[in-house]
């Protein structure tokens, strides 16, 4: 099998990006196939004295096969829980989408037969302004690299109008959605299967599997089907 990498974005930020993609990862993992992760902006990240640390970035580079250090899998880090160009400017600083592309090269030089970027917040997340004063993106990352698409969709009200929008400013992008998860935020969402049904349909995208309000992803395994995203 060639090497895959796939770019996970969601329809919001807590959404669940990062269980999916622990799941996805050991999905992959249960086939025999090696894993890497790369989250490459992480905001809201713990002092610690190895240095700043994200839950979700610890619990990927947990889920991934191949052995990475904690900067090779989140490179660009923020204590603050906002929106990241924000934490940057309260720093001082810019975000380079070359930093992200030289990291994310680095991985894929990893070989590992999966990688899964996990991207922040939603799909037009703000990186701040260039060094020349444009506007950047953390989609402009995924569309330079021409990365497959995994969609998050975060069952709540409100989703079908966010997972609608999201998937046609991806495909406006040029990007192919290789797949979208419902992903469930409540155990008691009403009209749960009817709101699926109506994803089903109105996405017309391979759908990999609904996975019900969880304790581990490990147990999202048994509602996920992977085995499209391999082909």
């Amino acid at each position: 099998m060639h090497s895959k990498t796939f770019f996970i974005t969601g329809t919001d930020t807590e959404v669940g990006k990062t269980f999916i993609s622990q799941a996805l990862l050991l999905a992959f993992n249960a086939r025999g196939l090696s894993t890497a992760a790369y989250k490459p902006v992480a905001a809201g990240c713990e002092e610690t004295s190895q240095g700043l640390r994200n839950n979700d970035a610890l619990l990927l580079q947990a889920a991934s096969s191949v052995s990475l250090s904690y900067q090779e899998l989140n490179p660009i880090a923020f204590v603050e829980p906002v929106a990241p160009h924000l934490a940057a400017q309260q720093r001082q600083q810019k975000i380079s989408l070359q930093d992200i592309s030289q990291g994310f090269e680095h991985l894929q030089n990893k070989q590992a037969d999966v990688l899964l970027v996990e991207g922040a917040g939603g799909w037009r997340l703000p990186l701040g302004e260039t060094e020349s004063g444009k506007q950047q993106f953390l989609s402009d990352f995924a569309i330079e690299h021409k990365l497959p698409v995994i969609l998050v969709v975060g069952m709540r009200l409100g989703c079908l109008n966010h997972a609608l929008l999201t998937a046609e400013v991806i495909q406006h992008d040029g990007l192919q959605i290789v797949g979208w998860v419902a992903n469930q935020l409540h155990g008691d969402m009403p009209y749960l299967q009817e709101n699926i049904a109506s994803l089903t349909d109105l996405l017309s995208l391979p759908f990999i599997g609904s996975v019900p309000k969880l304790a581990s992803p490990q147990g999202a395994l048994e509602f996920l089907d992977v085995s499209s995203l391999l082909t």
